[in-house]
């Protein structure tokens, strides 16, 4: 079902410097930033690598305010791995699949992700305390 590890998901504080971060000391290369009004967030998806399942990155999430997800998880936990996505051929198919095995979804339906995917999550109570989303990369 899982193509490949689409990103990883990491909150933090102050997206300009973690950026700076991740370019100067993993030489990794900022490839789209987006302001997402329905997560409550300011992103940046930063290139890891490509492989026959499609591409890999690092996405570093800054919250709009503290009330949002991301900022109820900074303060509670503080910066780090929020979330993992999985990339998927069809994520409405995955949910499908995935919630005929007993795992709850926190989406009903795909909704809009970076770079125009279509995304679900999981709720991480049923994968092991893991925020997991399911990524469907647009269609080329």
């Amino acid at each position: 079902m899982f193509l490949r590890i689409d990103h990883v998901g990491i909150a933090c504080h102050n997206l300009e410097e973690k950026i700076e971060f991740y370019e100067s000391t993993f030489g990794l290369v900022v490839v789209s930033r987006e302001v997402n009004e329905a997560q409550g967030v300011r992103e940046a998806m930063l290139h890891v690598a490509d492989g026959e399942g499609g591409t890999s990155y690092v996405q570093l999430l800054e919250p709009l305010s503290p009330e949002t997800a991301v900022g109820k998880f900074l303060a509670k936990r503080g910066e780090g791995v929020h979330h993992i996505g999985y990339g998927v051929a069809d994520v409405s198919k995955a949910m499908a699949e995935i919630a005929a095995k007993g795992v709850r979804l926190i989406d009903e339906r795909p909704r809009h992700g970076s770079m125009g995917a279509s995304i679900a999550f999981l709720h991480p109570k049923d994968v092991g305390g893991v925020l997991t989303e399911l990524v469907e990369a647009p269609r080329a």
